[in-house]
This record gives structure tokens, C-alpha cells and sequence, in this order.
């Protein structure tokens, strides 16, 4: 097995939605806001190379929405998805599987395209199965006014229309093991319904895609919630139970969201789990 980090892209968010009820004297220590408030967010994906399978967590914003859209996120960088697969010596026509970690358009968008004459959309990769579980896809094409505007139609439904999609099945408690997809699969509803964090064993280590879970370094202690999840009170709950394996079991977080920090390791402390140690993906994974 192989792994690969894929950028595909950085935006900015308002650091106070990011951050929630917790003062800005709080966080803004270890995420830093400009003069509009915003601070660095990346959209840095996984690929996994296992066998004769290429499989992409996630796939970013993309790139077939408005200017003005775009607009809201403040891109930044020259990332994608195609340059860096082709960093790596991939072409997205490679891709066997692209799993999402949930439907929302910053962790979903790039999985679906303008088709040639921009008629209508299609996959962006051709001969990948999309997958996703029953659970959050009910959830996201039926969504609740709250993240309506989070769960895009052209970024969800067509891959039902392609005939591509696949569901994994669902955990009796929150990790599914042994999924089709060689990894495990921790299940978390504080967020959004059954987003689902990959467990990948690499090397003898485990290394976790966070995805919204803990989506900065600047969100480990356990009161530091995101104001976008649906359930806070049940995100303190998942977090803790998290960090704590992850403390445990010297989990490596790989953090998708921190346009600073690729990858940490945790550690037990007084005041509860915090940071111990930073990693590169180039270091950890070549």
C-alpha cells in the first residue's frame, strides 16, 4: 500500500463559524484571521494506493460553480486535484474509487463535472464507484434547512444517476471494520448524519482522515466546536471518545482541513488530549 496526499485547493472561512461559541482571543492563537475575519482552510485529500485499486478520499469544492460562489470562499493557491495527481504520476481516469467522507460541497463537489458542452454534469471520474452511505445520502437529499444549502443537487445526484454510486454498510456502534474498501470506518452524527472518518493500517500505524471530525489542530481541546455541525452536543461526545483512541493508540490524524499542519499525533494530558507531534505527509509516507 501507498498513500499520497492530493491538494485540491485552499478557500477561507469566517474563523468565528469555524470556531463557534469559543471567543476569537481563543482561537485566532492557532488559527490566525486576516482583516475580514477569515482564516486558511485547505481541502487536502488522500489517495490510496492498494493492489489494483487507486482510491480518493474526497475530492475538494471543484470547480463548476459560479464566480460568485466562489467568491464566498476567497480561493486561494494554485492547487487541484489534476495537478497534483499528476505530481504523483495518476490521472484522475486512474481512480477505481472515490470515497466521501460526507456530501457537503467542500468534501464532495470535485467529484462531479460540467459535461463537454455544459448541458448537464457528469462524473469526474469515469471509472470510479462513488460511495457513500444510506444513512447520510437519505440525509443529504433530503436535507434539513440548516445545511440545505451545504448539500448541493448537481454535486449529489448525478452520481445516483451515473450508476456509480455504492453505499457501505453501517456500523452496530460507531466503527465498522473490515469495509470493502480495506479500511476501517469510524461513524460520527455530531457533524452532520453518519459522516464517516477512514481508519487506514499503513506501515503499523494507523492513520485517521479527519475530515470534520477535528477539522484544525486548533480544534483538539473538546469544547472547540465547529458552528456548521447539527449536534454539538453530541460532537463533544465523538470527539472525546476519538481523541482518546487516538491518544491510546498513537493514531495519526491527518487533517484535511489545516492548510498548515498535514498530519499530527495526540497525547493524554492534564488538561485532556492535546497535540504532541506534527509530521509531513512526504515524511511519514515516503
Amino acid at each position: 500500500m501507498k498513500l499520497y496526499p492530493i491538494q485540491s485547493g485552499n478557500f477561507k472561512l469566517d474563523g468565528g463559524a469555524m470556531f463557534g461559541v469559543v471567543p476569537k482571543s481563543l482561537w485566532q492563537r492557532t488559527n490566525p484571521a486576516d482583516q475580514n475575519n477569515m482564516i486558511d482552510i485547505a481541502a487536502r485529500c488522500l489517495l490510496i494506493e492498494d493492489g489494483n485499486r487507486l482510491i480518493l478520499i474526497d475530492t475538494g469544492m471543484g470547480n463548476k460553480q459560479s464566480d460568485k460562489f466562489y467568491g464566498y470562499y476567497h480561493l486561494w493557491g494554485d492547487d487541484s486535484i489534476d495537478k497534483s495527481l499528476a505530481h504523483h504520476g495518476f490521472h484522475r481516469d486512474d481512480i477505481t474509487d472515490v470515497f466521501m467522507t460526507h456530501l457537503h460541497f467542500d468534501h464532495c463537489g470535485g467529484s462531479i463535472q460540467w459535461n463537454k458542452d455544459r448541458t448537464g454534469y457528469e462524473p469526474a471520474f469515469k471509472n470510479a464507484h462513488f460511495w457513500s452511505n444510506i444513512s447520510h445520502w437519505q440525509w443529504a437529499t433530503q436535507p434539513n434547512r440548516r445545511e440545505k444549502a451545504s448539500f448541493l443537487k448537481e454535486n449529489i445526484i448525478p452520481m445516483e444517476e451515473s450508476g456509480q454510486l455504492k453505499f457501505t454498510a453501517l456500523p452496530e456502534q460507531h466503527i465498522l471494520k473490515d469495509s470493502a474498501l480495506g479500511f476501517d470506518i469510524f461513524f460520527a452524527n455530531g457533524h452532520t448524519e453518519k459522516q464517516m472518518i477512514p481508519m487506514i493500517h499503513y506501515k503499523g500505524k494507523t492513520i485517521c482522515f479527519m475530515a470534520d471530525l477535528l477539522p484544525t489542530v486548533g480544534h483538539l481541546p473538546i469544547p472547540f466546536v465547529m458552528g456548521y455541525d447539527t449536534r454539538p452536543l453530541l460532537t463533544l461526545d465523538e470527539k472525546e471518545l476519538f481523541l482518546n483512541l487516538a491518544a491510546d493508540h498513537n493514531y495519526y490524524l491527518f487533517l484535511e482541513h489545516d492548510a498548515h499542519n498535514e498530519i499530527i499525533t495526540v497525547k493524554h494530558t492534564e488538561k485532556g488530549v492535546r497535540h504532541y507531534e506534527t509530521f509531513t505527509c512526504n515524511a511519514l509516507f515516503s
